[in-house]
């Protein structure tokens, strides 16, 4: 049995704790937040009787933590991820990794001093897409993949809270939802190493304030006041050192129809889209084709993400499996995104 703690049991640790549920190897033993009324209503919620507002209390007073899922907003990803391995505890640190690489790479030795696993919560690696995708990169169907396409836009606005709060996010779209995208197209690709990014961000539209409508969202801090300081647009251009080019658009507030989310694959012999159905394209007898693959409609779908990576994530602290999404892959993302915002800032291509 595998004893967890979460740190941070806001939203996205309801996904956790769902997914821990269904392990049976797992067992849910504290709760930290520094919000007493959420942390009281959580602990109600999952029957869990010790929760606590400082971590270090929580792991002097429960030594049988074995293993902690971070799941706070981005700022504190680094000093709860550096306590929980000083504690002698393997982690699952949702993504971002961090703010920035520098954080990220102390995260990483900490994890190493330590002789602890860092996982971090790349959770489109998980998924059955990813994986049918790979298995037609590993079948050289595409032959040499040398570019692809990633989009990631909505249109009505940030999520609200610190998602507009920079001090707390550390950007936009770029950084919460161009990390999934870019982290799924690098490791289909192999994990190449990047050697340069351009880059550019708006902040043309903020959270559209004044908009009527019941779909937007309003961003403000905890004292109530409004607050966006962050990107609503970003786009990039990424390259490796196998010679392949990724180009990625994210967007919080975007005036276009509908939201969209897709990804393309380019290569000598064939090509693809996720969308979310898997399309192909390529020749056969001298003829363009283009093939949906309607068999594998529900193994594309998403559902299952989570359990599929807390499954994993324990798998790995019982040393039954090697990490598919270690801290170092972690560091190489938050490099990308430094660059794309000094890019942004400057006007220029940084070299990585």
């Amino acid at each position: 049995m595998v004893n967890i703690a979460i740190i941070g049991v806001g939203n996205i640790a309801e996904t956790h704790l769902l997914a821990y549920s269904k392990n049976t190897n797992v067992k849910v033993v504290a709760f930290c937040d520094i919000n007493p009324d959420r942390l009281a209503y959580m602990g109600k919620k999952w029957g869990v009787d010790k929760c606590f507002t400082d971590m270090n209390e929580m792991f002097a007073s429960v030594p049988e933590i074995d293993a902690v899922s971070v799941c706070t907003w981005n700022s504190a990803h680094a000093p709860c991820t550096i306590a929980a391995l000083k504690a002698g505890k393997d982690v699952l640190c949702e993504k971002p990794m961090a703010l920035n690489a520098r954080e990220a790479e102390e995260m990483l030795e900490t994890a190493k001093a330590c002789g602890k696993l860092l996982m971090i919560g790349f959770v489109r690696r998980h998924g059955n897409d990813c994986k049918i995708v790979r298995e037609f990169v590993d079948s050289e169907y595409f032959g040499e993949l040398y570019y692809a396409k990633a989009t990631y836009l909505r249109r009505n606005g940030n999520p609200g809270g610190w998602f507009g709060d920079r001090s707390r996010s550390g950007g936009g779209p770029l950084i919460d939802l161009g990390v999934h995208v870019i982290d799924l197209v690098r490791f289909i690709l192999g994990n190449p190493k990047p050697v340069s990014v351009y880059g550019a961000t708006f902040t043309k539209l903020h959270n559209r304030p004044g908009i009527k409508s019941d779909k937007g969202y309003r961003a403000s801090t905890a004292s109530g006041e409004d607050v966006c300081d962050v990107e609503d647009l970003a786009s990039a251009m990424i390259r490796f050192d196998n010679g392949a080019v990724l180009s990625v658009e994210a967007a919080f507030s975007l005036n276009l129809k509908k939201n969209e989310g897709k990804i393309e694959f380019f290569g000598t012999k064939g090509g693809a889209k996720l969308d979310p159905e898997l399309e192909l394209y390529g020749e056969m007898n001298g003829y363009m084709t283009d093939m949906t693959l309607s068999s594998v409609k529900t193994a594309l779908s998403f559902d299952g993400l989570f359990e599929n990576e807390i499954n994993h994530f324990i798998d790995c602290v019982e040393m039954k499996a090697e990490c598919i999404a270690p801290a170092e892959d972690g560091v190489t993302l938050m490099k990308i995104l430094d660059g794309v915002y000094e890019s942004a800032r400057t006007g220029h291509e940084v070299i990585l």
